[in-house]
């Protein structure tokens, strides 16, 4: 369909990480520790990135990793390095998460490959800044929700017949949902049916054994900015707003993804981790 395709020619997203002038920091902080040993995971978003630091980080922990990513095909095989370089094993799978066929292609394929299937980070998403409500064309609005929302709905119901007691799905959600963002305002509406989709998932599969918790990162320095999701009146001063005063890294956000997918949060569903640089939000 016309208005789900992405938009990757209008403003050059989700863009190259290798591209940046400054890379982001996604190499894992610390050794590993066996967490997430014989697991598998999926991970939307994985080619650069928050998507990257989780995948690597998720390898050194012991888990095998679907990269599943739009069409940055070099970061992808970057990614796909670092997950191989922990000694464990990564397919890559491109293609559009607001496509439900991909989705369920990704999940069949992942299962191919792994034998099962784990854990599920719908990560994925895109954002479009405009100062105007009017300038949010149909397009746009339809897009950013088919990719944001439509997206994890669409992994997840691939996923749910292969998750298992014991198994984890976080969400991507942000600190727009909580403060809002004049510049984000169709993102900042799917962040918010993110979190309301985390909290009802959980309800609905916690009687199930399978825990549904999400991630509100901050301004984290990847691709998705500098390469058109922010102005650049925006970008000058990105994450100085923050009481730490600077952007977070991506290796700064993925252990918080990874408490929440292994069994350090056994007893934890419905919630919502903000590494956010200090900024105190309700939620």
């Amino acid at each position: 369909m016309a208005d789900t395709e992405p938009m990757i020619h209008e403003d050059g997203l989700p863009g190259h990480e290798s591209a940046l002038d400054r890379q982001p920091e996604w190499q894992p902080l610390y050794p590993g520790s066996g967490r997430m040993a014989g697991k598998a995971a999926l991970i939307t978003g994985a080619d650069s990135g928050i998507g990257r630091a989780v995948a690597a980080l998720f390898a050194r922990e012991g888990a095998d990793v679907a990269i599943v990513y739009l069409c940055e095909h070099d970061d992808a095989a970057e990614t796909r390095r670092a997950v191989e370089a922990e000694g464990r094993r990564a397919i890559t799978l491109a293609g559009d998460v607001g496509d439900k066929a991909f989705c369920d292609r990704a999940v069949a394929e992942t299962v191919a490959a792994f034998g099962r299937l784990d854990i599920l980070v719908n990560n994925a998403g895109e954002q479009h800044p405009d100062q105007d409500i009017r300038d949010i064309t149909e397009e746009q609005l339809r897009r950013t929700f088919q990719t944001n929302i439509f997206g994890m709905f669409f992994m997840t119901q691939a996923a749910r017949p292969h998750l298992k007691r014991g198994a984890a799905i976080v969400n991507c959600t942000s600190v727009t949902n909580y403060q809002g963002s004049k510049e984000l305002l169709d993102y900042s509406s799917t962040k918010g049916a993110i979190t309301a989709f985390t909290r009802s998932l959980s309800e609905n599969l916690v009687g199930e054994g399978i825990r549904v918790n999400a991630v509100a990162p901050g301004p984290i320095w990847t691709p998705l900015n500098p390469c058109g999701g922010a102005s650049p009146e925006k970008l000058k001063d990105f994450g100085k707003d923050t009481p730490m005063g600077r952007p977070g890294e991506p290796n700064e956000v993925a252990p918080s993804f990874l408490f929440l997918a292994c069994e350090d949060a056994r007893y934890m569903s419905g919630q919502v981790l903000h590494p956010n640089g200090g900024t105190i939000v309700n939620g």
